[in-house]
């Protein structure tokens, strides 16, 4: 298995875990100020990452410039805005329909790559990632109670254009991250990735921050109060961004998606063996054609 499905593989589990701490944290305080911390903590983490990384070097670190910090705003500003939109979605009737049009980014992430960034993917990717989106797809389904019938009878009501939209600004994400690491010219993708890892996160913390203590100041104090919570969301946000920037620079954005989608397998794997719930059939495809569409990528697609 190459390095980079590794890398990928061990982000899904971080933010798994990390998911799983928010959840804990969102209640105490709204999604916001959850988010925020997932950035506040986080970013001690990454700064350690780089300077592990830039320790290990024996030439200077790479010049930063206007393009990579163009690269790195449109980063962090794209992953708010889909976060954004994923918060807007608690607040309407057909949520799960929503939350379910938004696990659709690598399908975005692929088309833009290949056609606005370069990305070349061949017959066997696409059918990786089609192959994988459909079991994504399913499992969110199967989560979230929601029938095909009722999916495609939704497909142009707000909430899917809403999930649709935040997919799309994840997808950027993406793409724009993977952007500001290649721009710095570097053949070290451990310095170039942590670096491009720590100016996203800086922005994300004033920016997010700035709106917090305007907004909602009064969640200072709950974060505060919540701290081991918020050091282990900080910790496991640092270390599943970390791989997924790392496992960018090295591959394309849209490959990596597909990969990290063992996500959701994790996911219901935790539910089994640890709820000790019985997954649906549903769940059962859906998590088959996962697999099967991350084999087919690693195996077949060049």
């Amino acid at each position: 298995m190459p390095i980079w499905a590794i890398i990928a593989a061990l982000a899904a589990f971080a933010q798994t875990a990390r998911n799983a701490g928010q959840k804990h944290l969102a209640g105490s305080m709204s999604a916001w100020s959850a988010s925020w911390v997932r950035f506040l903590f986080g970013l001690p983490f990454a700064i350690g990452y780089m300077a592990y990384a830039l320790g290990l070097r024996t030439l200077p670190a790479p010049d930063v410039h206007l393009e990579f910090f163009v690269w790195c705003a449109g980063t962090a500003v794209a992953q708010i805005l889909a976060t954004v939109l994923l918060v807007m979605l608690f607040s309407l009737r057909n949520f799960a329909v929503g939350s379910s049009y938004a696990r659709t980014e690598t399908i975005p992430t692929a088309i833009l790559g290949s056609t606005l960034f370069g990305e070349s993917i061949d017959a066997a990717g696409w059918i990786a990632i089609l192959v994988s989106g459909a079991g994504v797809m399913l499992i969110s389904l199967a989560r979230q109670g929601v029938g095909m019938t009722s999916l495609l009878a939704s497909a142009f009501n707000r909430a899917a254009g809403i999930g649709l939209l935040s997919g799309l600004f994840f997808a950027l994400a993406s793409l724009f991250l993977r952007q500001a690491s290649l721009s710095l010219g570097d053949a070290d993708v451990m310095t170039t990735a942590s670096m491009t890892l720590v100016a996203v996160i800086v922005l994300q913390t004033l920016g997010l921050g700035t709106y917090v203590a305007v907004t909602r100041p009064w969640e200072i104090a709950a974060i505060g109060r919540a701290w081991k919570a918020a050091i282990f969301v900080g910790f496991t946000s640092a270390l599943g961004s970390a791989g997924w920037f790392t496992a960018m620079t090295i591959e394309r954005a849209s490959y990596v998606k597909a990969v990290g989608q063992v996500e959701f397998v994790l996911a219901i794997a935790v539910s089994i063996l640890v709820f000790k719930e019985r997954p649906s059939l549903r769940e059962m495809i859906g998590m088959s054609l996962v697999a099967v569409g991350i084999v087919v990528l690693l195996v077949f697609a060049r």
